[in-house]
């Protein structure tokens, strides 16, 4: 079952993920699939048989490029939570990115797969839980809606390149302190359970070279 966890931070294990205070180039492709983790087992258990590695979770980011909406600023921010849906809760007292005072918006109960999004005077990040194959069909479910919510939210905050980011995000590629969309992303990246998107608000340039 997967449960919540928040942005920042390198979550090793799925149990990690139960701690609430551990803060996280290519063309789009047609269907972006999470590579396996080396999950199976070498040693065969007591009954000779192997750990089973699951089924890659799949993301048909080609299905999500319509109706892009309206352009959004990075202080739009009534607007970008009505992107992720209903906020579930609300903590004043969380920390972004650098360790700064933030708010955090939860959109799913703690029991859930999370996705959040945390939002402070310097930067704008969106987190959601990345769900691993051999997780339930249910939690893959959620992971593959909660990407998708997040590469729309991309695609309004930084065009078609931000969509285009999501799916190397989802693909397993690390992106750092590159200029997207004309916004400044210092972080962007998915393993271990959780992707991140870390925006810096205050570095937004108009030059996308």
């Amino acid at each position: 079952m997967a449960v919540s966890v928040t942005l920042g931070g390198c979550d090793s294990t799925k149990e990690d993920a139960q701690n609430p205070e551990t803060n996280a180039e290519s063309s789009e492709q047609a269907v972006a699939e999470a590579p396996v983790e080396n999950s199976a087992v070498d040693n065969p258990d007591l009954d000779g048989a192997t750990a089973q590695q699951g089924t890659p979770v799949k993301y048909d980011v080609s299905a999500w490029n319509a109706d892009k909406g309206e352009t959004l600023g990075t202080d739009e921010l009534d607007s970008i939570k009505s992107e992720f849906g209903k906020v579930i809760s609300t903590d004043e007292n969380s920390l972004d990115y650098a360790s700064n005072p933030a708010t955090k918006y939860r959109f799913m109960k703690t029991d859930a797969p999370y996705l959040d999004i945390i939002d402070s005077e310097k930067y704008l990040e969106l987190g959601w839980y990345y769900a691993n194959p051999t997780d339930s069909d249910k939690e893959k479910e959620l992971s593959q809606d909660h990407a998708k919510k997040a590469y729309q939210l991309s695609r309004r905050l930084m065009g078609d390149e931000g969509g285009k980011m999501v799916a190397e995000m989802l693909s397993n590629q690390i992106i750092k302190n590159r200029v997207i969309g004309g916004q400044k992303v210092e972080l962007a990246k998915c393993e271990f359970y959780s992707c991140m998107l870390v925006i810096n608000k205050s570095a937004a340039q108009t030059d996308k070279s």
